[in-house]
C-alpha cells in the first residue's frame, strides 16, 4: 500500500518535504519508521532510534502502535518546532 509522508522543521531540511512509501497492508508507524531508515544514510540520520520524534496521522498526534491505512497521510517532526 501506498503513504504519503510529509516531514517537518530539521527532517524537512535532511530529506525534503515529502515522499511516498510502499509497505505492507496493516503496517505501524513504527514500522514505517523502519523502512524509511533503512532507505539510506540521510533517512537513517534524520528518523534514528536514537532521536525523539513525534508523529501525527491523518494529522492527529499518534503513537508508533498506530496502523496506517492505504493513502494515509503520515507527518515527522521534532518535539519542538518554531513557527
Amino acid at each position: 500500500m501506498k503513504v504519503s509522508v510529509r516531514y517537518f522543521a530539521s527532517i524537512r531540511e535532511a530529506l525534503g518535504p515529502r515522499e511516498t512509501v510502499d509497505v505492507g497492508e496493516g503496517s505501524s508507524i513504527g514500522a514505517i519508521r523502519d523502512v524509511l531508515i533503512a532507505r539510506d544514510g540521510a533517512h537513517a540520520e534524520a528518523l534514528s532510534r536514537g532521536k525523539a520524534l513525534r508523529t501525527a496521522l491523518e494529522q492527529v498526534l499518534s503513537d508508533e502502535s498506530a496502523i496506517v491505512s492505504e493513502g494515509a497521510e503520515l507527518a515527522f517532526f521534532p518535539p519542538v518546532t518554531g513557527g
